[in-house]
């Protein structure tokens, strides 16, 4: 039998972007899906009211189920909803404002069969709101799945975004889904499946786009730079399993991180300050990381 696939989508604050992602599922070449909406708005809100209107047009779409949450659970705890409602083989994520390429969900299910795994993960596009390609998310490095290879790699270089993953059902329960943290929700699930033993492999190919826009976000302000501070606190604890140029790879990239994040919210002064700890750490990984940005682009438009 075909096995079946959900994908899990959770929607909160974006009803406007809600249908493209829905219909991007609806149009996969692969046709034993369900669509599985979690609506995480505040119920006597406008935008609950908006994403309710929008959902009218799926009522009777059988591959298409609606949930309402009854009060604001957040991004983790939202696709955990989902994932409770599940009913197919496989489970796939889908952001509200996101897209799948056609053969998504064929390709990564025809390679989680043939290859016996628990889990998948792939390549993405990142595009500006005018569609630009921006950034492409590959992991050229991922050369041995073995689980602590895959842990170091993670640990160095994040094997993420959500949208990239598809479990086998029982594996994804198996682990406990996702951890109730504001931020590095991905990066955490992916841990616990590599520390917890699954079998997990990597398709590149980049067949998600992920948008960046001027919406509501995490990926500013204040708490984003904690959150950022906590995550690089939790990975140095497992300094001792990395070698020197692999921590300070880590702690390179938590600079390199944190004077994005500073420059995207308005903060020059941390911006500065993490930009001169980050050369200051690693000159060298700061011209490669320059030069494989230049090179992903041109492959991802390749």
């Amino acid at each position: 039998m075909t096995p079946c696939v959900s994908v899990i989508i959770p929607t909160y604050k974006r009803s406007d972007y809600l249908e493209r992602a829905i219909e991007s599922v609806l149009k996969q070449s692969y046709q034993a899906i369900e669509i599985v909406v979690v609506d995480d708005n505040a119920p006597d809100s406008y935008v609950r009211a908006e994403t309710e209107a929008k959902m009218l047009a799926y009522e009777n779409d059988s591959r298409v189920t609606y949930n309402r949450n009854e009060t604001n659970l957040g991004g983790a705890l939202a696709r955990n909803e989902g994932v409770a409602r599940a009913s197919g083989d496989y489970i796939t994520f889908l952001d509200d404002d996101d897209i799948y390429l056609p053969e998504k969900i064929t390709r990564q299910v025809h390679y989680m069969e043939e290859n016996g795994l628990d889990l998948s993960f792939t390549d993405v596009r990142i595009h500006d709101t005018a569609d630009t390609l921006v950034d492409f998310r590959h992991h050229p490095y991922v050369t041995n799945l073995a689980n602590d290879e895959l842990l170091k790699n993670h640990l160095l270089h994040h094997l993420t975004p959500t949208a990239s993953y598809m479990f086998k059902k029982e594996a994804l329960h198996t682990i406990g889904g996702f951890d109730n943290v504001a931020m590095g929700q991905e990066f955490m699930l992916m841990l616990k499946a590599i520390e917890q033993g699954l079998t997990i492999g990597y398709l590149p190919e980049a067949n998600v786009i992920q948008y960046i826009h001027d919406g509501e976000r995490i990926s500013v302000g204040a708490n984003k730079l904690a959150k950022e501070r906590e995550l690089f606190a939790f990975k140095q604890t497992y300094f001792p399993q990395l070698s020197r140029a692999e921590r300070r790879y880590v702690t390179f990239r938590h600079h390199a991180v944190m004077a994005v994040a500073g420059k995207r919210s308005g903060y020059m002064r941390i911006t500065a300050t993490h930009l001169l700890k980050a050369l200051v750490t690693s000159p060298y990984n700061c011209v490669r990381e320059l030069v494989s940005h230049t090179r992903k682009l041109r492959q991802g438009n390749g």
